[in-house]
């Protein structure tokens, strides 16, 4: 199959949702890095649908709206040879609202990309795809940023394909990582924790060794990375909000999983964030 046919396999990729904007072009580039950088295909995906209700047979404008998705994939492929795609680059054309065929396409890949509005509440379904994805996902505003990975945790295990995820993709593309722990949520925590928020050295002891235990398997795996851990006394909301900025790309962890929508935290920060935002799924695909 040539670069702009349509396909279908088993093959490991990163995926694209393509729209055929020029705003697509800044994700589109970070997809391109991803594949080059984890030496996969990139996939580009576009979806056409046909609005009728079942039943309405137009056998002429059905293949009309095909025939134009077709096109527009097309151009999609080559413009991701034009912006520097080094590797393979096949098409994919699929029916249906792209809200349910990405999400559909995606649990095929290594991870998906996908552009973003300005304004994430004009897009809500980037929320939703980032929500029900069952693989990582990659929302993209500005690509641009300090040469930082900044991953979220929270002293739990639901963390840890965060991290792993974090700590990948910062020795892929050697920037520093930076694992921040914003612990001030006393109404988060079982009842046997709660004496913890009034003493705040034994909270900040306490926080900092659970910090340091989520950070460890990932300092053996990746020796050389620039590991540099934050333990926050404020919530996770403001916490992660000023650290948006000071990140190249941001990761976060979504206990949902594709059960439930994203978390409060993880949809105020997708919101308001103005570059990348790593979605990562709690549990196993």
């Amino acid at each position: 199959m040539d670069m702009t046919g349509v396909e279908s396999d088993d093959q490991k990729h990163v995926l694209f949702g393509y729209d055929g904007t020029s705003e697509n072009d800044t994700a589109l580039r970070w997809a391109i890095e991803e594949a080059r950088l984890r030496g996969l295909d990139l996939v580009v995906c576009h979806c056409w649908h046909w609005p009728y209700p079942e039943g309405h047979e137009d056998p002429h404008g059905e293949a009309v709206m095909r025939r134009a998705g077709k096109n527009l994939l097309e151009r999609g492929t080559r413009r991701a040879r034009e912006l520097g795609a080094a590797g393979a680059v096949r098409g994919r054309l699929v029916r249906g609202p792209a809200r349910g065929a990405l999400l559909r396409e995606s649990r095929d890949a290594e991870l998906t990309v996908v552009g973003a509005p300005e304004r994430l509440d004009e897009g809500a379904g980037v929320l939703e795809l980032a929500a029900r994805s069952s693989r990582p996902m990659v929302v993209v505003k500005d690509g641009a940023g300090p040469r930082r990975v900044v991953a979220g945790a929270d002293g739990t295990s639901w963390c840890d394909p965060a991290l792993g995820f974090a700590a990948a993709e910062a020795a892929l593309r050697r920037w520093e990582l930076r694992v921040l722990y914003a612990c001030w949520e006393p109404a988060a925590v079982d009842a046997d924790e709660l004496a913890l928020f009034h003493d705040r050295e034994l909270l900040e002891k306490t926080r900092a060794g659970e910090l340091e235990a989520a950070v460890a398997p990932w300092r053996a795996r990746y020796p050389e990375l620039d590991i540099r851990v934050s333990l926050l006394l404020e919530r996770p909301l403001e916490a992660l909000f000023g650290a948006a900025d000071d990140a190249g790309l941001l990761v976060l962890g979504d206990r949902g999983a594709g059960i439930a929508p994203l978390g409060s935290t993880s949809t105020a920060v997708l919101r308001r964030a103005r570059r990348a935002v790593a979605i990562v799924p709690a549990r196993p695909d």
